[in-house]
Formats: C-alpha cells, sequence, structure tokens
C-alpha cells in the first residue's frame, strides 16, 4: 500500500468514526496535512527548499509534460482524501486548515489545466532556475559544504531543465513583455553562481571543489543556451496577449484574495476610496501649503485642479529630501532600527528576534519591484529575513535617475521600511510563523500578508511617528493611493483593456507617482495579473476586522494585545482571523 493510500484509508475511518470521536477526524487531517507536505518535494523540490524542507536538496523540479501529469495525478489523490474527512467534525483550527489545502490544491489544478503559465511564461523557469541555487546558499540552514555539494547537483541538471522548458514554451502564446522580461532575468543567474558559489568553495573538499567547478561551467554554458535561446528564438516569436481576459483574471483573483469580494466589489471600493484619499491628502497639503504661505485663504469649494495643484505643492516639499543615488541601502538601515525603536517604545506589538538584514536585490529577481521581504521558509527555524532592496540600474539617464529618487524620497523610504520591515512584512511573518500549523505558513495569505503591511505604515503614522510630521502622513496617504490605483489598474488592465496611456495617467496624476514609478508598475501589472490588489483588498480587511474586535473588546482593546493576537493565528486569510478572534462560526467559502 502507498503512503497517500494509507492516508486515503485513515481518512475513511476517520469519517466513519466522527460521530463518536472528534479526535480521530482531527487526527486524520492533520495525518493528510503532514503528508501533503512532505509530498511537497514531488511536486517541486525547489519550493519545498524555499518553505524549509531539505529532504531534496539535490534535486531539480521536472517541468516536462510527464511531470506536469504527474502532479495533476496527485493533486488529485489529496482532494479526494480531502474530501473524504467530515469537516464539521473537525477543531475551528482545522476547519481552516482543511479550506486552506482544499484552496491551494484546486489553485495548483486550475493552474495547470487552465491558466497554464508553463506554456506561455517563461519567467516561471528563470524564478525556479535561480531559486534553486539562491535557496540553497543564502541562508545557513546546513553546514556550507552540504549546501554547496546540493548545489552542485542541481547546477549539474540545469541543462535538463532549461530544455525541458524550452519544451513546455508554446512562443506564439508568450507575451512580449515576458520573453523581455525574462532576458533580463536570466542574465542575473551567473552572478548568483559568481557571487554566492565560488567564494564559498574552499569549504570543500579537492573531490567535491572539482566536481563544483565542473557543474559551474556545465551551468554557465546551459544558461548562455537559454539565453540565446529567449533571445533569438522565443522574443521574436513571442506574441501572447498579456491581458489574461475577465473569465480568467476572475477565478485567478478569487485564488488570489480568497476573499468574499469580488473584482467588480473591489473596483467600486477601490474608486470610492480613490476619491476620499485625495481628498485627505488635499486636507494635509493645506497645513503644508500654509506653513509656508501663511497668508494664502483656500477656497470653499476648491475645484480638482486646484486641489491637484496644492498637493503637488505640499509633496514638492517631500522630494527635496533625497537620498543618494547609492545611499538607499544605508538609508534603509538607519530607518528601520528607528521604527523598531517607535513600536518597542510605544507598546504597539511583540518584536520578534529572528534576525532581518538588508541586502542587494539579487538580480535574477529584479525588474518587477523596488524592494521585497524574503522571509525564511516556514519550515526555517532562526533564519534570517531579507529586506531586498533593487539598485538602479546602470543605464538609466540622469533624468530616469532624478524621477526615481523624488518617488522613493527619504519620506518614501521610511514608508517602504514600514512596510517591509518594523512592523510589516518582517515583523508579521516572523510572529505568524510561530502559529503551530505548518499549512498557515506554507499557504499564506497574500492579502493577509500585504493587508498587513500597509495596515502596519497606517498605525505607525495615526501613532505619531516621526512626531506626527504632515509630509511623513502625506507620504503615507500617497503611499495608499498607490495600493488603490494598484487595484484599479489591475483589473482595467487585464480585463477592460486599459491602454498604457491611460494607466501612466491614473498613476501620474491621480496617483501623483513619479514617471520611473509608473512606468515600472506598468510592467509589473502585465506580469502580475491579479497579484496587485491583494495590498488594497488586504488593508480594507484588516481594517475593517479591527474596528469589530474593538467593538467587541470595549475598553479592554489595546493595540499590543490585539496585534499579538491577530499575529497568533499564522497568514490565512483575514476571515478566518477575524472568526477565531470573535468566536465566530469558520467561514465555509
Amino acid at each position: 500500500m502507498t503512503r497517500l493510500a494509507t492516508v486515503l484509508v485513515l481518512s475513511l475511518i476517520a469519517s466513519i468514526a466522527a460521530s463518536q470521536s472528534h479526535t480521530a477526524a482531527d487526527e486524520a487531517f492533520e495525518n493528510l496535512g503532514h503528508e501533503y507536505l512532505s509530498d511537497l518535494t514531488n511536486f517541486s523540490p525547489v519550493s519545498a527548499t524555499l518553505i524549509g524542507d531539505h529532504g531534496a536538496d539535490d534535486k531539480l523540479d521536472q517541468v516536462d509534460a510527464d511531470a506536469r501529469r504527474r502532479s495533476k495525478e496527485l493533486a488529485r489523490e489529496y482532494q479526494n482524501a480531502l474530501a473524504v474527512i467530515d469537516r464539521e467534525q473537525l477543531s475551528p483550527a482545522n476547519q481552516i486548515d482543511a479550506a486552506l489545502l482544499q484552496h491551494q490544491i484546486e489553485s495548483e489544478l486550475w493552474s495547470l489545466d487552465t491558466l497554464q503559465e508553463w506554456a506561455w511564461n517563461p519567467l516561471v523557469y528563470v524564478n525556479t532556475a535561480g531559486n534553486s541555487i539562491y535557496g540553497l546558499v543564502a541562508r545557513d540552514f546546513a553546514p556550507i559544504a552540504t549546501r554547496l555539494q546540493n548545489a552542485t547537483a542541481r547546477l549539474e541538471q540545469l541543462p535538463r531543465f532549461f530544455e525541458q522548458a524550452r519544451g513546455s514554451l508554446e512562443p506564439a502564446r508568450v507575451p512580449k513583455v515576458h520573453a523581455e522580461t525574462a532576458i533580463a532575468q536570466n542574465h542575473g543567474l551567473v552572478s548568483i553562481i559568481e557571487t554566492m558559489i565560488v567564494p564559498e568553495m574552499a569549504a570543500l573538499s579537492d573531490t567535491d571543489r572539482t566536481r563544483l567547478e565542473a557543474a559551474i561551467e556545465t551551468a554557465k554554458d546551459a544558461i548562455a543556451k537559454h539565453q540565446t535561446w529567449l533571445e533569438e528564438e522565443l522574443l521574436p516569436r513571442a506574441d501572447g496577449d498579456f491581458r489574461i481576459g475577465a473569465e480568467l483574471y476572475d477565478v485567478k483573483l478569487a485564488f488570489a484574495l480568497n476573499s468574499p469580494l469580488g473584482r467588480k466589489e473591489v473596483k467600486a471600493r477601490a474608486e470610492s476610496e480613490y476619491e476620499a484619499v485625495r481628498n485627505q491628502m488635499y486636507e494635509i497639503a493645506k497645513e503644508v501649503y500654509a506653513a509656508d504661505h501663511p497668508y494664502t485663504s483656500f477656497p470653499d469649494t476648491p475645484d480638482e485642479a486646484y486641489k491637484q495643484a496644492i498637493i503637488r505643492a505640499a509633496l514638492e516639499k517631500a522630494y527635496q529630501q533625497l537620498p543618494a543615488r547609492d545611499g538607499i541601502v544605508d538609508i534603509a538601515k538607519q530607518q528601520l532600527q528607528q521604527a523598531t525603536d517607535f513600536v518597542i517604545e510605544n507598546n504597539i506589538v511583540t518584536m520578534p528576534e529572528e534576525p532581518v538584514e538588508i541586502i542587494i536585490m539579487p538580480e535574477f529577481q529584479r525588474g518587477v519591484t523596488l524592494a521585497y521581504l524574503d522571509s525564511p521558509g516556514p519550515l526555517d527555524k532562526g533564519q534570517s529575513a531579507f529586506y531586498a532592496v533593487a539598485p538602479l540600474p546602470e543605464d538609466w539617464t540622469e533624468d530616469q535617475v532624478n524621477s526615481f529618487l523624488r518617488e522613493y524620497n527619504l519620506y518614501s523610504i521610511q514608508d517602504l521600511t514600514l512596510h517591509e520591515g518594523v512592523p510589516g512584512h518582517y515583523l508579521q511573518l516572523a510572529l505568524s510563523n510561530r502559529n503551530p500549523s505548518p499549512l498557515r505558513g506554507v499557504f499564506g495569505s497574500g492579502s493577509f500578508i500585504e493587508g498587513w503591511a500597509v495596515y502596519a505604515e497606517r498605525v505607525m503614522i495615526d501613532e505619531g511617528y516621526l512626531d506626527r510630521d504632515p509630509l511623513m502622513r502625506l507620504i503615507n496617504l500617497k503611499w495608499y493611493l498607490r495600493g488603490i490605483t494598484n487595484a484599479i489598474i489591475d483589473s482595467a488592465i487585464h480585463v477592460d483593456g486599459m491602454t498604457k496611456e491611460q494607466a501612466m495617467t491614473l498613476m501620474i496624476e491621480g496617483g501623483f507617482q513619479e514617471e520611473r514609478e509608473a512606468a515600472g508598475k506598468w510592467v509589473r501589472a502585465q506580469l502580475t495579473s491579479a497579484q496587485l490588489s491583494t495590498y488594497f483588498v488586504g488593508y480594507q480587511e484588516h481594517v475593517e476586522m479591527r474596528k469589530a474586535v474593538e467593538a467587541e473588546w470595549g475598553d479592554a482593546f489595546t493595540l499590543r494585545q490585539y496585534h499579538d493576537s491577530a499575529l497568533s493565528y499564522g497568514s490565512p486569510p483575514v476571515k478566518y482571523v477575524r472568526a477565531l478572534i470573535l468566536d465566530e462560526p469558520i467561514p465555509n467559502n
């Protein structure tokens, strides 16, 4: 009997016994969840490494048609096993985990069968190749010699991996922007080898070092061959539409959000919030403007053009505080410590002890966003989180550099650090990953995680960070407005046919973004359908949850108690955390 067949039998037994023994149902589900996580090495060894399962660190993903068929078969087996278990007999915690597992399996099957990014998104393969090595050498979860031996094995498999990737991609379906981004990122794979593997080779024995040196040459040849194919074969034939359309977008959004809110509800909320936030920015901008021009008389009913001018004039004051072109990382380090001190002094939330480092973004990850938080896998304990910041491209003109630095002025870098670091992603993931359920960490909700980071920015401002500086409040609202316009353009581009000019106008004129930021977001929106909505939706859900808890707790409500409680349940969708905090029935959708 296979391992999964054993789990199926256990599930059947538990279903029969559920009316008599709640423990049996919970045990059967927990066994099923454990087996699923153990099988992640069969779905994707690279993904398993990234979450902290190191049982197949020497394996590189199979990405051909046979591998996809096996993945679908295995996912359907787990889907059938899960269907046997009576959810009503599970504890509330396991009801949530079962819903998360079902959601994940359904998402995997839909992605393989219907979305089919394996056929039209070359970035899938470049990122897998990069993470296959980066995930082994970036953190010291095992002796460096062991990690280098596994990296050697994966480097030796790169020729096979890229050959399978080329056999899977259908050039006519590949959007040009995806091909262009893959070309840029594929170059960065060699930099991982040169900067992260070569300097550590002295840790190996002579025999292992000789094998690694040969593997490096093999890998470089494979990368070069793939680069040539991307440039000379794929790009000239790339003729796919980056717009995925309403049918695919709506399903992908539902999987991304796992929320009661659908596309139309998100759009309506975002458009309403867009007007409200711009009006808030105008009120703060008047305060900033009046400080310099105290005899100004503002009209009682200003038109939009007048509001626009006053907001822009106030923002110009923030734009005078610019970092040096190569100084963003050092500034972020200083601001991270400043934010940490404020959180502790004001008792906002428990500060984790897990380490966090600010690093230069690996080259193979650049081209999509300026910064991200790379948290250690939920199964890896005591490892560093990386707040990664991308350097400015060397080929940018002086005007492009200035545009970028105006957008990422000192106030904006501060807001970014609140979002990515403390009390944003780093803090939230460090605390949430302490939840004993591994499924909660592995299947973390994008809207919970991104929504918390946006919410965390606002909490700091509301609690008086930077002495309630009106420019900091104005920039924070500008960043929230960015999240709102993200949600608007996300569906507008992929469903409604929004053009680049329309998107740029909304972001630059409506959202007060600089040209470089808006241009980068246009590219990102094309590459990452449905992801840009998670910030706004998650923030909305976090705000609504806090209001409900404040009403329930009354005078007993404190920020630290609430935040610690909200982050103690892992990173599932907000609707589940809300149900647990308020002791409400677990949502079944």
